[in-house]
């Protein structure tokens, strides 16, 4: 009696392959923006805030500095869009981070086969997305409501680029490493939100640079705020402004030569202090 062999097929396929970094990196950012904007309280809170803070200073102070030739309106603009950018990226980074590992999602997505780069690649997306709807919502009111004029050659525009480029990136880093310091999400808020309140007094946010003591302005000149809101001011003010500034110039070049040591530093500190779990879980 002969048997004969029926050859066998495969019932199914090999292993699917992971999709690569980048890939889940886009997915993550689709998450964190799905996640960011039905949080409406969020979403308010966010892109209102400098908003109101330029209506309230710009009604307050609302002389006309006649050596610069603008008013002081005006100079606040540049100022809240700095603050802007860097809410939209230490301060969101920094409390959002922390509560995330409070509530050990950090430790259950680090147990999972997501690259740890896809994670932070997430919040490259919210943060670059959130901060340009920032910065053209406060364009909009500051062209609209206060007269500032959009720049009108390449070379500006290029230079607004790279500077809104190397905030965004230098305080997302930095929002990143300041979220290990919270030891509990309670208390992220007011570790991250005051040193970033007391930096828009130092850094010519919230009170004019040429009434704040020389060693506050140097303090806050070790910040990248400082350096943004003079980029910002550089780009969408006058150059007769330029008399305002401690140094006479808009100095481009030590703009982009600190801001971008703390693209540099932020990332080392992020590398040297960055946690997928609580203290208190070691």
């Amino acid at each position: 009696m002969s048997s004969t062999s029926v050859p066998r097929t495969p019932t199914a396929a090999g292993p699917r392959r992971l999709p690569d970094a980048w890939s889940l990196g886009l997915h993550r950012g689709a998450l964190e923006l799905k996640q960011f904007f039905r949080q409406w309280e969020q979403v308010v809170f966010t892109f209102a805030f400098p908003v109101v803070f330029l209506f309230l200073f710009a009604s307050i102070f609302n002389d006309d500095l006649a050596d610069a030739g603008i008013s002081a309106s005006q100079l606040y603009v540049p100022a809240m869009i700095a603050a802007g950018v860097m809410a939209t990226s230490f301060q969101s980074l920094g409390i959002s981070i922390a509560v995330e590992r409070d509530a050990n999602v950090l430790r259950r997505l680090r147990g999972t086969p997501m690259p740890p780069s896809s994670y932070f690649l997430g919040k490259v997306w919210l943060v670059l997305v959130t901060g340009l709807l920032e910065t053209a919502i406060l364009l909009v009111v500051g062209t609209t409501v206060y007269d500032v004029a959009l720049p009108t050659s390449v070379e500006k525009w290029i230079t607004f680029g790279w500077v809104l480029v190397l905030g965004l990136t230098g305080c997302a880093l930095l929002g990143i490493a300041v979220s290990s310091v919270p030891r509990s999400a309670r208390s992220a808020s007011t570790v991250v939100v005051l040193p970033f309140l007391v930096l828009q007094f130092i850094s010519g946010v919230f009170v004019s640079i040429a009434t704040i003591p020389e060693w506050m302005l140097n303090v806050g000149a070790l910040f990248p705020l400082k350096w943004m809101s003079q980029g910002f001011r550089g780009i969408f003010l006058p150059d007769t402004a330029r008399a305002l500034e401690p140094a006479g110039s808009w100095e481009f070049e030590r703009i982009a030569l600190v801001l971008g040591a703390w693209c540099v530093g932020g990332l080392v500190l992020c590398l040297l202090t960055f946690r997928w779990k609580n203290r208190r879980d070691d």
